[in-house]
């Protein structure tokens, strides 16, 4: 499957979450209209399908669904029915991922993650949507679970599980708990999921997994890559990597790459640790779906390159018995780059935020050749 991804806070346009919340009051860039994707999405999977896109991964914004406790938005649910039912439409098979990071008000007034009765309402949420919607084989549970924690309950840089415009916590013990909480969640939905729909669908979650080179390497790869995957060992039937960064290690000093070459975010391009990755994954004994690969390049000097390098890894990953079953690009739109706002420019289409003119860059051409074509020559 070759297609793109997307996330609903990142390009849908005027939502009503706790990031939002947090955007205003710390003064922030804010996500406003983003990319108005909620009212263009059939333009943006026309796009998608003229790119030779078979697969698309798109997330559902939990606060669209239940903006009260226990109050659901049927006009909301029927518009995620509309955007899977226009992307089968095309030919375009969904990727329906159930938290993307932003979650209602109200769950953020109750401690967000963590307390314990957010599983219990993550739960009715997605019970709830898996009753209510059609024509869905692929659920993503939750993204990056350690991205999350870790930004907000380590660094500090985005909004914590806790009302919106309180000061951000950075306690470990608090990202031990709702890490915990959220691999609970995936378990318990996970069950929810495969007793309300038919056998052949195909639940999982995404991990921004890393490749760790120098000592302590194995210490690194297992609490960062595998903990989580561990956790949920029995409750996953494909996993989806989200890969991003090389981690190379000098006398116990984190992030001595070379760098080379770069992203516009600063982050190292390093195409070999994909293959490091996977060959990893290989021990779950899962199929494996490349839910994000992406750069940040506004010029698109990198894009092409990085996608097809990034490509050379995975065939080779596959060679070596790899169970590598779709690549999604991150993302098929420029879009709202959470604390960094709208700069950083990952798209496969360049977005002009004022007119919400969406171009197709050269990169996107060059992706669509491989798509179309099931293949990639060098």
């Amino acid at each position: 499957m070759w297609g793109a991804a997307t996330a609903a806070h990142q390009v849908e346009g005027w939502n009503h979450n706790d990031w939002t919340g947090w955007e205003k009051t710390t003064g922030h860039e804010e996500s406003g209209r983003a990319c108005d994707h909620y009212n263009r999405f059939r333009e943006d999977f026309d796009i998608a399908k003229r790119l030779g896109h078979n697969a698309h991964r798109f997330s559902i914004e939990w606060s669209r669904i239940e903006p009260e406790e226990g109050k659901f938005n049927e006009k909301e649910i029927a518009h995620y029915q509309d955007v899977i039912d226009d992307l089968r439409e095309r030919g375009i098979e969904p990727f329906v991922t159930l938290w993307h990071w932003t979650l209602p008000i109200w769950v953020t007034k109750q401690g967000g993650w963590e307390n314990k009765k957010t599983i219990d309402d993550f739960a009715q949420y997605v019970n709830k949507i898996v009753r209510s919607v059609k024509n869905v084989k692929f659920w993503i549970t939750i993204n990056e679970p350690e991205i999350y924690t870790m930004n907000s309950y380590l660094r500090g840089k985005w909004p914590p599980a806790s009302p919106v415009g309180r000061p951000q916590k950075k306690l470990f013990f608090k990202f031990l708990k709702v890490y915990r909480n959220l691999a609970e969640a995936h378990k318990k939905v996970y069950t929810i999921i495969h007793s309300t729909w038919v056998s052949d669908t195909q639940v999982g979650i995404t991990k921004n997994n890393s490749y760790f080179e120098g000592w302590p390497a194995p210490i690194l790869n297992y609490v960062w890559n595998n903990w989580f995957l561990n956790k949920i060992r029995h409750h996953q039937d494909f996993i989806g990597l989200n890969y991003y960064f090389h981690n190379r290690i000098k006398g116990f000093k984190l992030n001595q790459n070379e760098n080379k070459e770069i992203s516009d975010m600063g982050w190292e391009i390093y195409p070999e640790g994909i293959y490091h990755v996977l060959k990893d994954l290989k021990k779950y004994n899962k199929p494996v779906y490349i839910t994000e690969n992406g750069v940040a390049d506004a010029r698109d000097v990198h894009r092409e390159k990085f996608i097809k390098e990034h490509l050379i890894w995975v065939h080779k990953a596959i060679s070596e018995g790899a169970d590598v079953r779709g690549y999604f690009y991150w993302s098929l739109l420029d879009n709202f780059e959470w604390d960094k706002g709208f700069w950083p420019r990952f798209g496969l289409v360049e977005m002009d935020y004022q007119t919400m003119e969406r171009k197709i860059k050269q990169s996107a051409m060059a992706y669509a050749k491989i798509a179309k074509e099931n293949s990639l020559t060098t």
